[in-house]
């Protein structure tokens, strides 16, 4: 993989960042240093190469995560991911997913979301 200058600042927040950052939040956070057609390219080449993945979120909203096991062109990153319906934030659930095996199909993604109240905002609330 070519090392640029925008795609090191890509991979230098997703090595700072705990849990899935937004595709909103990604294309606003580097607005002043690259377009979003570039923060796109980015995110697509680093998703091939292993170094992220993406989930949708209840809205159709893409986020994206650093892989923990993956390969080129080989996601092992089977795990569910949760969303919170108050603050909205995305994280990655650390429990491994054994995605089953259809006769005559073939799986090339799959996607666990459960949706709920994160810890924080339920603290928030009993204390409110």
């Amino acid at each position: 993989m070519r090392k640029t200058k925008t795609l090191t600042q890509v991979q230098e927040l997703f090595d700072r960042r705990q849990g899935a950052v937004s595709v909103v939040e990604l294309v606003d956070h580097f607005s002043e240093v690259m377009n979003k057609v570039t923060v796109y390219r980015i995110l697509a080449r680093l998703e091939k190469e292993g170094v992220i993945h993406s989930v949708r979120d209840k809205d159709g909203l893409t986020w994206y995560a650093k892989c923990q096991h993956c390969l080129k062109n080989s996601h092992d990153d089977h795990h569910p991911h949760f969303q919170c319906n108050k603050c909205g934030r995305m994280t990655c659930i650390p429990m491994t997913v054994t995605i089953p095996k259809i006769e005559n199909h073939k799986i090339e993604k799959e996607s666990i979301l459960l949706v709920g109240e994160c810890e924080d905002c339920q603290t928030a609330l009993e204390n409110s």
